[in-house]
């Protein structure tokens, strides 16, 4: 087993080599723990301690991913923290389940203490088609679900043996532990779109009608419904296949942009209330209510501390509202 201790500063080194690489943002101070548990050549075990951070993995990063792309499989065991990935955006609270593919930009903030259990391996490990493996990324893995119970308990065990392992038992630990996340994966199919149902076609073009007119502030869970010739019921039932409201899916995606923007200096001279309404809030102070409750401080705290240089890596609305 190896440790690495480490700085804000040495975060993205340690990120690089053991994850993938991203481009981090720390508060002063920041101390890490990682322990880590080699598996195989492209198989790896750890278990993390992380500060209160922003990473961020930029199109051009995913876009270098190699053929044989690297997965992260992450049980959060500790803390709360949101991640962006495909479109999608999740709310990570302790005992929760994710995926995440290089081959895709992402983010991840947590404004507190997390801790993970992390499962680093090749794509080509795991046995599900291509398709099934991009959409089970960014989708929250319920931790009272049974197979979700098993797979996080044998990894919570394989950490602990892991040293006591012979490198071909490691190997064969390491293969076990994906075929449960198959399982896993499996077992949340029906928050995926396939040909043989419309519940995960209606939820996708539900989603992606959200995102595009997130800056249209008469856009609620009822209009939601209409626009869709749907029930206010049948629109809940479907939202909960991703394990939220469509409310709270809006208010998250509108916060996340609102957030996004924040970070590229090329929104660094709009006005707060400007951006409040590119993402559909009309009054400020709700919009600086929301953004504390999710982020842990204000729109002009996250500005202060985050404002990067760079395209964003979701959609943001293309034109401001005028003065």
């Amino acid at each position: 087993m190896r440790i690495h201790e480490y700085s804000g500063a040495e975060l993205e080194d340690v990120a690089g080599e053991v994850f993938v690489p991203m481009i981090a943002q720390t508060a002063p101070g920041y101390r890490g723990r990682m322990a880590l548990h080699e598996l195989g050549d492209t198989m790896a075990l750890s278990r993390s301690h992380w500060g209160p951070m922003s990473a961020v993995r930029t199109a051009q990063m995913a876009a270098r991913a190699s053929e044989d792309d690297l997965m992260l499989f992450c049980i959060q065991t500790a803390g709360e923290c949101n991640v962006y990935q495909n479109d999608r955006f999740v709310a990570v609270t302790a005992g929760t389940g994710l995926l995440a593919e290089a081959c895709s930009p992402s983010e991840r903030v947590s404004s507190t203490e997390t801790r993970t259990l992390t499962l680093r391996f090749s794509r080509g490990l795991l046995p599900l088609r291509a398709a099934e493996i991009t959409e089970g990324c960014a989708r929250r893995m319920r931790p009272t679900a049974p197979a979700m119970q098993m797979l996080s308990g044998y990894l919570g065990r394989l950490f602990t043996v892991a040293d006591d392992l012979t490198a071909p038992q490691r190997l064969d630990a390491g293969q076990a532990a994906i075929d449960l996340l198959a399982m896993v994966l499996r077992d949340i199919a029906p928050s995926v779109p396939s040909g043989n149902g419309s519940g995960g076609v209606l939820l996708d073009m539900m989603q992606a009608h959200v995102r595009e007119h997130l800056a249209d502030p008469n856009l609620g869970v009822e209009e939601l419904a209409r626009r869709h010739h749907m029930s206010v019921r049948r629109t809940y039932t479907l939202f909960e296949r991703i394990g939220t409201t469509p409310g709270a899916y809006l208010r998250q995606q509108r916060l996340l942009a609102a957030q996004v923007m924040l970070s590229d200096q090329r929104y660094a001279r709009v006005g707060m209330s400007r951006i409040a309404a590119a993402v559909g809030f009309l009054d400020l102070r709700t919009f600086e209510r929301a953004f504390l409750r999710l982020y842990g401080m204000t729109p002009a705290g996250w500005r202060r501390e985050h404002s990067r240089a760079g395209a964003a890596p979701v959609p943001v609305p293309q034109e401001l509202p005028p003065r």
